[in-house]
């Protein structure tokens, strides 16, 4: 009798979860429960999920909304009738088609009108919904005339008084609103609550026709769904004949191009994929996703196929992915097999200023009706809560900003702030906007309607409704189509050394970049900077530390910087076995079979599963629940549970003794959720081979095009420091030679306007479009002519040195374009027969302090260009050792100058600690670490040079500097305010370094891990 219940997808208007509301309504003894949230389906398949465990028969709908007013109700009789329904919001929400205030036409749909928006006329299926409040009104006759039309309306919106308060906070949050200010038509209605069948019903005795109108509305409906069906496009040729066909002829065709004609193991095992992807009718998945490659391909796009996709050498064979599964022992039963549950998708990545032209291909090809994006919900954040709730609650700024930034030790806890606490609380994990997710992409057999409404979010593709996982559990599997910043820096310097050297580089060859001598050599010093995923600090002292110097070792790499591997304590353990293979022995016989390659130890996902397969006994199924939930997919605690409570049953029977079952599955716990599969290790090695390839031998290209593609775990200085290390020259923008984006001449590079922040991008373009069009500024005023500039503009361009080729200082530019923009009249720029000169000016010489320009650049670019940062240094010293020699120093005091890079933030139980990146006057680079007692005495102080006092520790040939003790270094004061002494260390504070804060518990000590080297007894 409850056709209008909400839950908290009702966004910032329900208070119920939807295991709530089905369980509240358990309690009751209810039969049947409707689900109505506002203009969303996002519950509707957990909702019937629930219902169906609890012996309650689901209807489903949605409260139709537009402007916070109630239109009208809508029940589906069946599953056509949600699709209809999701028809009508769709077309409201991509397509801007308004709402129909009533009569929607539906064909199995029933329409429940609120008292206050009934129709002139009713359809078959449309009756009016009459609350126990507004009974009396059927006295009157135009009223009582309409009670066979006239059903039950109980909304439910809360459960308890508590709830109500938490659902006006919502609205307040919703409206922008204090609470106090809300309007009662703006909240629901304080009895808005699941009741007794009996209390419900009683108000409605004396009309029995409205319960027996409501039980029959209840009675025509019937949503019924089968989860287990997939859901998928089905045919990429139109039928399974067809698809199995064409897949064959690709395969081999790719096996012919990758392998020649000789290779046997290859061709038993495309017959043994090709075998299992027919039978699990996944041809048409692998198809698609060849042909989205196929257009990449020829639009000339470089695409990454990663992720466990690269086990298969289908995909290889079809060219979505670049990794041969035989040359690194990858299974294809970790992408495929028969006893998995879920198929799996494929993860391709495109540089982020091709995916959207790739995305326009898919909505294209198949259809807006049968593609949309995953959505996903965006949950109330623990400093979003204490913002948005504290405003409902009439909170200043001030003390927003205190709740939002500091700890809670700092906060005030006056009354006000304990509502804002008690009501915050409750509203952790609830959603609080829908978005759209990443990257996944479904392509549906039947109209993507069917199954939800779409939504337009600001980017431009139409999202569901709901998220990956509900997608997975109705049976649509996402296509991965991502986008990342490596790929385009690699692109660009390809299109770059053509240029700028004529030469056409084939990237996409693997022979090319990868195993090559020079690059392992660049690789096992951590050379590495603007490559991707190698260049943090991290990764460039492991590689160090491993002496990486072929392409199987960085593949592990990849992996074991993952905080799994070094949670379990695996990573150091990897490190010292790969120096010293003769110092460990093996735990178990089956760790050598199975993980011989990496020293017996856990690196992959793959790895945990043969470990827990092979050593614990455990099922297919068991080793399919891990993998999942190392995948960050398992959402299921009690499965997790279910498999360690297997996992350690089977190891008794299986004979091994319990301190080594309980060592190996503290390591396999360990690795949940922060992993990688060796197939994605993979892939990821091959692209950070690439961009390395291209550091070795075309560095200055190399680095142009990282910088235009905004580096990576730097800020643009590092890069351009780098650049300049390889024997680039660099140069400020320039109106005659700079472009948007950093530009290359030789071994000239000319940064790109879109480095000066305060100079509008519309300007910029323009500068560079005109002179494409009418060739080079002769002088400023020609200058001033051409482009429409304000002199605010006209300053930046000045000051950065954009008009060093008239010869003039800056002084006296910047004196000639005010007077000139001070005559110029904008309707002189129109084009005229006689070109008239501009006038010239004569103006006295202006002398400037050397460091001028420096101070200038810092203030435009956030660093200086035309010196090092040293040169600006008040102390010549330089420090007593160099970077290149600290290898020799261990356990030796040292101390050095040199100027912060960056800085990454570690939890330790004592207290935080921060590992530094410096480079040295030399421009060589060296790390630091930091503990905290350290840091209390001696902390880091923003960007700029500091002086270091510290001991070597050389740990397997990287250096680190353990701090003693540090002090920033002052810099000269700005010259260019020799005579105001509040502006001469203005400039100073835009001098910057990279922090990057860890939010992680911290890693256990090797001595609390106790991890044994060797065999357990």
């Amino acid at each position: 009798m409850y056709l209008n219940c909400h839950t908290y997808h009702s966004l910032r208007y329900g208070t119920l979860s939807v295991e709530a509301l089905v369980r509240s309504a358990s309690e009751l003894g209810l039969e049947t429960l409707c689900l109505t949230d506002i203009n969303t389906v996002t519950a509707m398949y957990e909702f019937y999920k629930l219902c169906k465990e609890g012996n309650i028969k689901p209807v489903v709908g949605v409260e139709i909304r537009q402007d916070n007013e109630l239109l009208y109700i809508t029940l589906a009789k069946d599953a056509s009738g949600i699709g209809e329904i999701n028809r009508m919001l769709t077309a409201f929400n991509c397509d801007n088609i308004p709402l129909p205030q009533t009569n929607p036409v539906f064909k199995k749909v029933i329409t429940i009108y609120p008292i206050e928006n009934i129709p002139e006329t009713f359809l078959e299926n449309e009756y009016i919904g009459i609350r126990s409040d507004q009974l009396n009104l059927l006295y009157r006759a135009e009223w009582k005339r309409l009670i066979p039309k006239m059903v039950v309306l109980q909304p439910v919106t809360f459960k308890t008084k508590r709830e109500y308060n938490l659902h006006r906070v919502l609205r307040g949050i919703a409206l922008n609103t204090l609470g106090t200010k809300l309007k009662a038509h703006e909240c629901c209605k304080k009895d808005e609550v699941l009741k007794p069948l009996h209390e419900l019903l009683n108000p409605y005795q004396q009309y029995p026709q409205i319960i027996l109108n409501t039980q029959n509305v209840l009675e025509q409906c019937s949503f019924e769904f089968e989860f287990s069906t997939p859901r998928n496009k089905k045919y990429y040729t139109g039928s399974k004949e067809g698809d199995l066909k064409l897949i064959t002829h690709l395969a081999y065709e790719g096996l012919a191009e990758r392998y020649g004609t000789g290779d046997e193991v290859a061709k038993k095992r495309v017959e043994k994929e090709l075998k299992v992807i027919d039978e699990l009718n996944f041809c048409g998945y692998f198809l698609i996703t060849w042909d989205i490659v196929q257009y990449s391909n020829s639009m000339g796009f470089m695409h990454i196929g990663r992720g466990s996709g690269a086990n298969s050498i289908i995909s290889y064979c079809l060219g979505i992915t670049n990794i041969c599964p035989i040359e690194l022992d990858l299974y294809f039963e970790r992408f495929l097999n028969l006893n998995r549950k879920t198929p799996p998708d494929f993860d391709i990545d495109w540089s982020w200023q091709d995916r959207d032209t790739i995305l326009e291909y898919i909505f294209k090809k198949y259809g807006k009706e049968h593609v949309a994006f995953c959505g996903t919900n965006v949950e109330f954040k623990y400093r979003s809560i204490f913002r948005e709730v504290g405003k409902v609650f009439g909170l200043p700024k001030e003390e927003l900003d205190v709740l939002a930034k500091q700890p809670e030790e700092k906060h005030d806890k006056n009354s006000v702030v304990r509502q804002v606490y008690k009501y915050g609380k409750m509203l952790e994990k609830f959603p609080n906007q829908r978005s759209m997710h990443a990257c996944g992409i479904l392509i549906s057999e039947e109209p993507i309607t069917n199954y939800s409404a779409l939504e337009m979010p600001p980017k431009g593709f139409p999202i569901v409704q709901f998220d990956m996982h509900t997608a997975e559990d109705i049976g649509l599997e996402k296509f991965d189509i991502l986008s990342q910043r490596g790929i385009g820096t690699i692109n660009d310097a390809v299109k770059l050394i053509k240029k700028n050297k004529g030469i056409d580089v084939d990237i996409r060859d693997n022979h090319l970049s990868k195993d090559e001598d020079q690059c392992n050599k660049f690789l096992s010093q951590g050379k590495t900077i603007g490559c991707f995923y190698i260049e943090s600090p991290a990764m460039r002292g492991l590689l160090r530390r491993l002496k990486c110097d072929n392409y199987k070792v960085l593949v592990a790499a990849s992996s074991i910087i993952r905080p799994g591997v070094a949670q379990s304590g695996m990573m150091k353990e990897y490190i010292f076995r790969h120096n010293y293979p003769d110092q460990f022995e093996y735990f178990h016989p089956v760790f050598e079979q199975q993980l011989g390659e990496t020293y017996g130890i856990m690196v992959y996902q793959e790895d945990v599963i043969k470990i827990a397969l092979h050593f614990g006994g455990l099922q297919a199924t068991d080793g399919d629940v891990l993998r999942r939930a190392m995948s960050g997919k398992g959402r299921s605690l009690a499965a997790l549970q279910k498999v360690k409570d297997h996992f350690f049953e089977s190891c008794s029977k299986l004979g091994h003794p319990e301190n080594l079952s309980t060592e190996v599955y503290r390591q396999i716990e360990s690795f949940a959720g922060y992993s990688f599969c060796k197939a994605h290790s993979a892939s990821y090695a091959v692209e950070s081979y690439q961009s390395l390839y291209l550091k070795v031998y075309y560095p200055v290209e190399f680095m142009v095009a990282a910088i235009n593609n905004g580096g990576g775990f730097y800020r643009t200085e590092v890069y351009v420091h780098e650049a300049r290390m390889s024997g680039a020259n660099i140069l400020n923008p320039c109106v005659n030679k700079s472009d948007w984006e950093t530009s290359l001449s030789g071994n000239d590079v000319y940064l790109g306007f879109m480095h000066l922040q305060a100079l509008e991008t519309k300007t910029a373009l323009l500068i560079t479009a005109e002179r494409n069009r009418n060739g080079n500024y002769r002088s400023l005023g020609d200058f001033i002519k051409r482009i429409p500039i304000g002199i605010a503009a006209m300053q930046i361009l000045i000051f950065v040195g954009a008009f060093r080729f008239t010869g003039k200082q800056k002084n006296e530019l910047l004196l000639e374009a005010r007077m000139l923009l001070n005559d110029f009249k904008p309707e002189m720029r129109m084009e005229t027969l006689f070109d008239e000169p501009i006038k010239e000016y004569k103006f006295p010489e202006l002398k400037r302090a050397v460091f001028e320009d420096a101070f200038d650049e810092i203030e435009l670019l956030d660093f200086p260009v035309s010196c090092s940062p040293f040169d600006l240094l008040v102390t010549k010293y330089r420090g007593s050792v160099m970077a290149k020699d600290l290898a020799v120093y261990h356990k030796k005091q040292v101390k050095m100058l040199a100027y912060l890079i960056s800085r990454k933030h570690v939890p330790t139980k004592k207290g935080d600690m921060f590992f530094g990146t410096w480079i040295d006057a030399e421009g060589s680079y060296f790390d630091t670490a930091h503990f905290a007692d350290c840091l209390q005495k001696y902390p880091f102080k923003g960007g700029g040079c500091y002086l270091l006092l510290g001991t070597v520790e050389v740990d397997f040939n990287f250096p680190t500097i353990t701090i003693i003790k540090m002090e920033k270094m002052p810099f000269i004061p700005d010259p260019r305010y020799a005579y105001d002494n509040d502006k001469q260390y203005e400039a100073h504070q835009r001098i910057k370094e990279d922090v990057s804060m860890t939010h992680r518990l911290p890693y256990p000590q090797e001595h609390e891990i106790g991890l044994p080297r060797m065999k357990l007894k």
